[in-house]
């Protein structure tokens, strides 16, 4: 079977196919993941662009590192993946301190929205950034994960090394602050109050 047309199931096979030597399987393992990790490592580190391209570089090495000794069945290789990157975005925030410029996160380009759409979702894009920005390391990945990722909670409790129902108090606090943080931003950002 080509690699292109295996399922994220077969993740595993994959890195037992890099480990035995198969660069093809290595291309196509990357081509998989690297649009995630470096998705997920940008909004983990407030959308500087250079620092998630990093984060994911080196995210990949250390998978490709643990390619040769990967136990098969032990985690899912996502898994490992998203583990792996939050916490190199952690020790790398650690270490910055909140000196992300949101002025430098690109615009989104949408070919058929206006021009005041554009600024819009600019401006809503931004806001939830900062809000994000502001809550604590670990209500910042579990929201990340959950709501921004799509991820399940007992993924998410595997990814972050927790009990499920820490990730959903992580979850739930986290969304309360971000309510709290944006409540009084609805009319700037372009909401109606009455919904």
């Amino acid at each position: 079977m080509p690699y292109e047309a295996m399922s994220p199931s077969d993740d595993e096979d994959l890195l037992a196919a890099y480990a035995a030597g198969d660069a093809a399987a290595a291309r196509a393992l990357t081509q998989r993941l690297a649009p995630r990790v470096f998705a997920h490592a940008f909004r983990m580190l407030g959308g500087d662009r250079a620092e998630a391209e990093d984060v994911a570089q080196e995210a990949l090495l250390r998978l490709w590192r643990a390619a040769p000794g990967w136990r098969r069945g032990e985690a899912k290789v996502t898994t490992w993946l998203y583990r792996v990157t939050a916490n190199l975005c952690i020790d790398r925030r650690r270490r910055s301190r909140g000196t992300t410029d949101l002025e430098a996160v690109p615009e989104l380009v949408d070919g058929a929205a206006s021009v005041a759409d554009g600024l819009q979702q600019r401006a809503r894009a931004e806001a939830l950034q900062r809000a994000l920005d502001g809550l604590p390391a670990r209500q910042r990945q579990a929201v990340i994960l959950r709501h921004i990722e799509g991820l399940a909670n007992p993924e998410i409790a595997q990814i972050m090394d927790i009990g499920i129902r820490a990730v959903e108090s992580l979850v739930a606090r986290g969304k309360r602050a971000l309510e709290a943080a944006l409540t009084g931003r609805r009319a700037e950002l372009g909401y109606d109050d009455d919904d």
